[in-house]
């Protein structure tokens, strides 16, 4: 008997962890964090959608049904096919409403992802001035270190601030925490906590250079950070705060509906019966793709197509709380 080779099998084994990576399920799971089948997946993206659109998906359905009715018995409801006067305002009405169909979802999805830009930003910036204060402020007493534990847990409580504040939501037992009690009462009392964050964070580290334990270049290196950290959140807020112009959404939902009460009228003499089904379906299509685009406009939120803020924010956490409890103390030499 032959045997295996360790290498070859650790290959399969990496080769079998990057397909389940690159499957549907393990997408959302790196996503989210969430461990669901595929079903329980595109339920949960669906019914964020479903309803939105799903009186007007039914409303449209009726109407097919009521054409195909009055059309059965006799009525002269459908244009004729040899005219194609309907044809041809099908056709027009296709082009403007694709091109703002097209138009509107590209603009939610460069907003989508400009806001996970800007969180992915907020990671790496809260993990270089987490080391930064860890390695650069000397300690001179067990007390510095104790300040130091907690102005590194303030920069979380930052990300934390900054999750709330897009959502318009009161703070939270995470953010209280993360930082004392006094602490968080001045922020109940804050009108934007996430800057009163920043804002001790300068200070502390203002102290330590008054303090000594800061020279002024490191000072300046540091204060550049908390100054990404306030560029994030203004970024963030921009987005939040921008909206796509509302007459954009006027005129596509106008030309959607349009476009759904002409259609019966050009399928119900090829479709009979079947042109509420079908105009159902093309509504649910089209419906479907304009909700997406009105969705992840504002991608801050709860719904399961928004940026998993949450997520993010523990992993912030963890890298902290990694840092604060395997990294060297300032006051020993490290031995190589």
């Amino acid at each position: 008997m032959s045997r295996s080779n360790p290498i070859n099998a650790l290959e399969r084994c990496k080769r079998f962890l990057s397909r389940k990576k690159n499957s549907f399920t393990g997408k959302y799971h790196l996503y989210t964090g969430e461990k669901l089948n595929w079903f329980q997946v595109t339920l949960r993206l669906e019914m964020s959608l479903i309803p939105v659109i799903l009186p007007w998906v039914i409303f449209g359905g009726v109407y097919g049904f009521l054409i195909s009715l009055v059309y059965h018995f006799g009525f002269p409801i459908g244009f004729s096919h040899r005219s194609g006067v309907l044809t041809n305002a099908v056709l027009t009405f296709n082009i403007g409403f694709t091109l703002l169909l097209v138009f509107r979802t590209n603009t939610a999805n460069e907003r989508f992802w400009e806001g996970r830009q800007l969180w992915g930003a907020l990671v790496n910036t809260v993990r270089n001035l987490a080391q930064g204060i860890y390695v650069v402020v000397k300690e001179q007493s067990p007390k510095d270190k104790v300040k130091k534990e907690a102005t590194i847990r303030l920069l979380v409580a930052f990300a934390i601030a900054m999750k709330l504040h897009l959502r318009a939501e009161s703070l939270d037992a995470q953010l209280a925490s993360l930082m004392s009690e006094t602490q968080y009462f001045k922020l109940k009392d804050t009108q934007h906590p996430p800057l009163q964050i920043a804002f001790w964070i300068r200070d502390y580290l203002q102290h330590q250079h008054d303090r000594n334990s800061l020279n002024i270049y490191q000072l300046t290196a540091l204060h550049n950070l908390v100054d990404d950290l306030v560029d994030i959140l203004g970024g963030c807020e921009r987005i939040l705060r921008t909206p796509l112009p509302l007459i954009y959404t006027i005129k596509l939902r106008q030309l959607l509906l349009i476009f759904c009460l002409i259609l019966p009228l050009e399928i119900v003499s090829y479709l009979t019966w079947w042109t509420g089904i079908i105009t159902a379906f093309v509504s649910f299509t089209l419906l479907s793709i304009e909700q997406i685009g009105s969705e992840i406009e504002e991608p801050f939120g709860h719904d399961p197509n928004d940026l998993p803020l949450d997520v993010i924010c523990n992993t912030m956490l963890r890298n902290v709380e990694e840092l604060i409890k395997v990294a060297p103390s300032t006051d020993y030499d490290l031995q190589l």
